[in-house]
């Protein structure tokens, strides 16, 4: 949470788990083995760094400084909802410097493909369009082919079929995730780009993780990281 809004918040520690990406610098950061790896410490429920810099409440109240979670609770107690002020003040701390090393990691002539990394509920949430439909495994999106051809998408979704031990059916491509604004606004430029949601059934769940004290289990995060990294090596070297 950024300390400009320490005190102005309403949700528990378990309403907070939910609406962020859990762990997900653990299953995809790797490291020294990739070009580069952009990330940042601010949860996606007080600056979600995956929105459009104008994409705010309340005409989008899941915008990029949102006032409710997924599941439709309010994040700001009543009266501390950011104004104009403290909204410019976040994305000029957080959201613009992370997007600022994200165009400067992109001047490296050696990429080949990038990612966007990310974690999706199990069944779709209330702000959905089809709220409490199951997802799958995993998805991989490209706007429909517009940030990398059908042709790479389909031939990564295959390695990841394989590098995750899953059937091609539950690799599912841009449904129920295309690409978000990061994907949108840099994919295809000239780099291949693929946004890459992984289902949090697959390390949110018994036996890895515990609701009550919201631990996961190490083990498996690093089991998913290398089945990440497989599935990559799958595709350069296919």
């Amino acid at each position: 949470m950024p300390e400009e809004l320490e005190g102005r918040i309403c949700l528990s520690k378990a309403d907070l788990f939910d609406d962020i990406d859990p762990s997900t610098r653990e299953i995809y950061d790797l490291g020294q083995r990739v070009v580069a790896v952009i990330t940042t410490n601010i949860a996606r429920t007080f600056v979600d760094v995956n929105r459009a810099a104008d994409d705010l409440p309340p005409a989008d109240p899941d915008g990029v400084i949102k006032s409710m979670t997924c599941f439709r609770k309010p994040i700001y107690l009543k009266g501390q909802e950011p104004d104009e002020k403290l909204t410019g003040r976040l994305l000029r701390d957080y959201y613009e410097p992370y997007h600022q090393r994200l165009r400067e990691a992109l001047q490296h002539k050696a990429i080949e493909l990038a990612i966007d990394c990310h974690s999706m509920l199990a069944i779709d949430p209330p702000v959905s369009p089809a709220p409490g439909r199951a997802r799958p495994a995993l998805c991989l999106g490209n706007v429909h082919g517009k940030t990398c051809s059908m042709e790479v998408a389909k031939r990564l979704s295959n390695c990841f079929s394989e590098a995750f031990s899953l059937p091609e059916r539950e690799v599912f491509l841009n449904q129920p995730f295309p690409g978000g604004h990061i994907t949108r606004a840099y994919g295809g430029q000239p780099i291949p780009w693929v946004q890459v949601e992984i289902n949090r059934a697959q390390y949110l769940a018994p036996p890895w993780f515990d609701r009550e004290s919201l631990s996961i289990d190490p083990g498996r995060l690093q089991e998913l990281n290398q089945r990440f990294e497989k599935a990559l090596s799958l595709f350069f070297s296919s």
